[in-house]
Parts: C-alpha cells; sequence; structure tokens
C-alpha cells in the first residue's frame, strides 16, 4: 500500500475511532490533513475575531508551513495508528 493509500485508510479510520479525541489532537489531524492535501495554507486568516474554532484550525494549519505533503501524510498516518491501537 503506497502512502496515498494509507493516507486515505487514516482518514476514513479517523472518523470511526471509538473514543473522540481531545481538541489539541483534532487539531493535530485537521492540520495535518490539510497541509497533506493542499500543502500550504492558502487562505487568509479568519476575519471574524470571535469565531474561535476557525481561528485555531487557520494557526494550527499555519504552523506546517514548509513541512512536505507526504511528510504531512507519514504524520497523520501515525498519529491515526496510535489513537486506534
Amino acid at each position: 500500500m503506497d502512502l496515498q493509500q494509507q493516507f486515505e485508510a487514516a482518514a476514513a479510520t479517523s472518523k470511526t475511532l471509538s473514543q473522540k479525541p481531545d481538541n489539541e489532537t483534532l487539531l493535530q489531524l485537521y492540520s495535518l490533513y490539510k497541509q497533506g492535501t493542499e500543502g500550504d495554507v492558502n487562505m487568509d486568516p479568519p476575519s471574524n475575531l470571535f469565531d474561535f474554532v476557525a481561528k485555531a484550525k487557520y494557526e494550527a494549519w499555519q504552523k506546517l508551513k514548509g513541512k512536505s505533503k507526504e511528510d504531512a501524510q507519514q504524520e497523520y498516518v501515525a498519529l491515526v495508528a496510535r489513537l486506534k491501537g
């Protein structure tokens, strides 16, 4: 199974975890997924200062700037495997 297939399988698995991860882990999953699929952040920061969820997601993704899609996918697969196990 190549990395892309592992990544897609991990994305499917992440939706069926027996326990919902904490918010920090959810942000990590989100940012690694976005970096692994789209690369560096490609949108403006949220304009609503009170949309804390959107702001947190944006900042988490922004922190991964420069990380290759492949590295993000590998980290995502490893994180989902830890959460599953």
